[in-house]
C-alpha cells in the first residue's frame, strides 16, 4: 500500500527552531517530509505555490510580521492547512489565529509526539483545537453576530481600510475646509482624496460630506479609536 506523504512547510523566524522541526519531521519519512523552511512570510510567499505543501507550520511572532495577519494572506495563495506553532500562551491570540483560518494551535513546549499527531490529524481534515477554545470562539463569534445585527452600520464600518478611517477623521476635524486643504493636512493630492471619498461613500452608502460628518459622529469614527 502506497503511503501518501504529508508535505510540510515551515515558517519561523528562529533558525534553531526551523532546524529542530525539520529534523523531527524528516525522521518520519515517508509519512511526512519538509518541503520548505522560511524565516518570514515575505520569504515564503513566492515559493508556496511551487512547493505545494499540505500543511504549513506557522509561528505567530515573525518579528516585523504578525502571524495572525499572515494567515489570510497564506490562505489566498495556497490550499494548505495552517497549524500555528507558537511560544505565546495568550489564549486571545490563539483564538484570533483560529478565527483567521488556522486549523490547529500548538505551543512550542508541546512534545514531539503531539506536534506530529497534530500534523497528521489536520492533514486528514480535522481541527487540532481543544474543546474549551472552540467553545470560547463560537461564543465570541455569536456575540459579534448579535452586535452586528443590533448595529447595521457596524458591518459597513468593518469594510473601511485604516487609510479610509484616517481620511474620515480628517474630514470631520476639518468640516468647513476645502478638499484641497483636507488633502494637504494628510499629505495626499486632492485627486487621491476624491478617489478615497468615492470608495468611502460607496462602502457607507452615503452621498456627501454632510452625511459623512453625521455618520462619523454617530459611530465614533471622528475619534482615533473609532
Amino acid at each position: 500500500m502506497t503511503i501518501k506523504t504529508i508535505r510540510v512547510l515551515l515558517i519561523d523566524d528562529h533558525r534553531s527552531v526551523l532546524w529542530g522541526l525539520e529534523k523531527l519531521i524528516e525522521s518520519q519519512k515517508p509519512r511526512m517530509e519538509v518541503v520548505g523552511k522560511f524565516t518570514s512570510f515575505a520569504e515564503a510567499s513566492s515559493r508556496v505555490a511551487e512547493l505545494s505543501p499540505d500543511i504549513i507550520l506557522l509561528d505567530l511572532d515573525l518579528g516585523a510580521e504578525k502571524g495572525v495577519e499572515v494567515i489570510p494572506r497564506l490562505i489566498n495563495i495556497t490550499s494548505a492547512k495552517i497549524v500555528i506553532l507558537t511560544g505565546s500562551r495568550d489564549p486571545h491570540l490563539h483564538d484570533q489565529a483560529v478565527i483567521a483560518g488556522a486549523k490547529g494551535v500548538l505551543e512550542k513546549e508541546n512534545s514531539a509526539e503531539t506536534i506530529l499527531n497534530a500534523i497528521e490529524r489536520v492533514s486528514e481534515g480535522h481541527f487540532w483545537i481543544d474543546q474549551a477554545r472552540m467553545s470560547r470562539i463560537i461564543s465570541d463569534l455569536s456575540l459579534k453576530k448579535i452586535e452586528k445585527e443590533s448595529n447595521p452600520d457596524r458591518s459597513k464600518i468593518e469594510t473601511l481600510t485604516p487609510r479610509e478611517r484616517k481620511i474620515i477623521r480628517s474630514m470631520t476635524e476639518h468640516a468647513g475646509a476645502s478638499g484641497s486643504d483636507v488633502a494637504k493636512s494628510i499629505h495626499i493630492s486632492e485627486s487621491t482624496l476624491r478617489n478615497h471619498l468615492t470608495s468611502i461613500y460607496a462602502k457607507l452608502e452615503l452621498s456627501n460630506r454632510l452625511e459623512l460628518w453625521d455618520f462619523a459622529h454617530k459611530n465614533g469614527l471622528n475619534r482615533d479609536d473609532g
